[in-house]
């Protein structure tokens, strides 16, 4: 009987390198193991740099950011003081609502209006004295002596206008407190519709908005559109200020209108 011969030395010595040999060999498997993760946490910021940056964010923020600051300004609501015949004011805030209107009818329409302001409500709206801005008339502003001679101009200048068939005159606002001529008013805004117009304080017998001390305005339907909610104020010392600068800036580029001369109706 034969019996299998054991195996050679050199047969015994390669199995042994073999066996030797595969710890060796899983190395390099076992730290590539290592380094994927840690090369995959290294490239995700890179990778969310690139993705924010294709969406339209920074996700670096600026150096010494700071919250941003709310706007500051002044803000005056726009005001007609044509959209109405008779626009009627009582209330703390009526006087510093007048001034406003009338300013921004000098300075806005300065160009194809006139603005007529008897001398003592001159006084109280923008300051003025006496005597001040009597001999050098400026354009777009006539100060008569008192409310009649005030309303006895425009009723002469608007009979003259119809009986001339004039359409394309400046328009006429009266900026006044009404005291007892509220009929004579009413009188002269219906026979020149759309030519003259007015801007009321006193004991007004139309429509009227009423504007608190806080600016706040209360007003019947036919008023309330004409005006915002709310009013800013304005002192007399601003109202002359920005009257004086309205005059100065229109002084070389505007003619005075023509006035014509009335004598004041006595009662």
């Amino acid at each position: 009987m034969r019996t299998s011969a054991a195996p050679t030395p050199v047969r015994a010595r390669e199995q042994a390198d073999e066996l030797e040999s595969r710890p060796s060999s899983l190395q390099p498997v076992l730290l590539l193991g290592l380094l994927l993760p840690a090369a995959a946490a290294m490239c995700y910021p890179f990778r969310h740099r690139i993705y924010t940056a294709a969406a339209g964010l920074s996700p670096v923020p600026a150096p010494n950011a700071q919250a941003p600051q709310p706007a500051r300004f002044t803000y005056r609501p726009v005001l007609d003081p044509f959209a109405t015949p008779a626009a009627g004011l009582k209330g703390p805030g009526a006087t510093s609502t007048a001034r406003v209107l009338a300013l921004t009818a000098l300075d806005v329409h300065g160009d194809d209006s006139l603005v007529v302001v008897p001398r003592p409500d001159a006084i109280t709206l923008f300051g003025l004295a006496e005597d001040e801005l009597l001999d050098d008339a400026p354009a777009g502003l006539f100060i008569p002596g008192n409310l009649d001679a005030a309303l006895a101009y425009l009723e002469t200048e608007l009979s003259i206008r119809e009986k001339e068939g004039t359409t394309q005159g400046r328009r006429l606002l009266l900026v006044a407190d009404c005291a007892q001529e509220a009929k004579r008013i009413t009188a002269l805004l219906a026979r020149h519709p759309g030519a003259v117009f007015a801007v009321l304080l006193g004991q007004w017998t139309g429509d009227q908005a009423t504007i608190d001390d806080e600016g706040r305005v209360e007003a019947p339907p036919a008023v309330a559109s004409n005006f915002p909610s709310h009013l800013p104020a304005m002192s007399r010392t601003e109202a002359r200020d920005r009257l004086l600068k309205v005059l100065a800036r229109h002084k070389d580029t505007q003619k005075p209108p023509p006035r014509r001369r009335s004598t004041p109706r006595r009662s």
